[in-house]
């Protein structure tokens, strides 16, 4: 017993227990848990992320050297991620046990307040990013985000335009409403004449033209009533004239039902329905 008091207070083994706790081995009643969970004592969690920052800061400052092997420097990386996800459970074993919440800021930002790319999942340090694989990672990274930059810059003329940038104002401009009309005129009589040549008429014989649509109702009725009293001058009777296989009939523009005729065949197949389902027969 004399002897192992003896040894314990001898200078190298204190160096030698120094040495070792600095590298965060420790003796083996001393070492470090496996799990965060199983440790609860705050003070203990705040000791072991302690000494895994100062274990993670050594092998940052390590993987600088310039004298380290691809593998070493790999390995090295690997290490330092792995020792990081361990100070995370550690730190959220703290915030668990009611300690300090050591997570709070841990995006990194670069001058324009966008994340620093790597700073989430696997990362790489030092050298690390100088290695076969990993260097055309963070170029490619680079190059992504400058066509996407690009690209919003280009986009970015495009945006707070005034309406009239969309041709939401083209409907009071008279001047454009004029050339669209007359463009209108020019491609109808362009169909006209080639409709013409196909049938074989004459070249002044009418075609019959469909009537603009209306805008409302109300414009929709006072155009059939102003065109009651046109069927005499109805260009499908002039153009039947000229092909005597076709009626009137069916050389006139389709007419649309209104709304209400809508309404009404609507309601009558509900009604029909609704009789079919309560009572199983079929309306008569």
């Amino acid at each position: 017993m004399a002897r192992n008091q003896e040894k314990a207070q001898s200078m190298l083994y204190r160096f030698r227990e120094a040495q070792a706790a600095e590298l965060g081995l420790g003796t083996r009643s001393d070492r470090r848990p496996r799990m965060a969970s199983a440790c609860k004592s705050l003070r203990e969690c705040e000791r072991w992320r302690g000494e895994l920052l100062r274990e993670i800061s050594r092998k940052v400052a390590k993987i600088q050297d310039a004298g380290l092997s691809d593998y070493e420097v790999r390995d090295l990386n690997d290490e330092i991620n792995k020792q990081m996800r361990e100070k995370r459970h550690w730190e959220n074993q703290i915030v668990a046990l009611g300690g300090a919440n050591y997570r709070r800021n841990v995006a990194m930002l670069d001058d324009d307040g966008k994340e620093v790319p790597g700073t989430k999942g696997y990362k790489y340090f030092g050298r690390a990013k100088e290695l076969p694989g990993v260097r055309e990672l963070f170029q490619s990274r680079k190059k992504d985000e400058e066509e996407e930059n690009q690209a919003l810059q280009f986009y970015k003329k495009f945006q707070g335009q005034p309406p009239s940038y969309y041709g939401d104002g083209d409907e009071n401009d008279p001047a454009l409403l004029e050339f669209e009309r007359r463009a209108m005129d020019e491609e109808w009589e362009d169909a006209a004449s080639e409709l013409r040549t196909t049938l074989g008429l004459a070249e002044d014989a009418p075609v019959p033209r469909p009537a603009a649509q209306p805008a409302t109702a109300d414009d929709a009725m006072a155009t059939d009533g102003d065109n009651e009293g046109d069927n005499e001058n109805d260009p499908a009777r002039a153009l039947a004239a000229y092909i005597p296989f076709l009626t009137p009939a069916m050389l006139s523009a389709p007419k649309l039902p209104t709304t209400s005729e809508t309404e009404a065949v609507l309601l009558a197949l509900r009604k029909k329905m609704l009789v079919e389902e309560y009572f199983g027969v079929e309306e008569s």
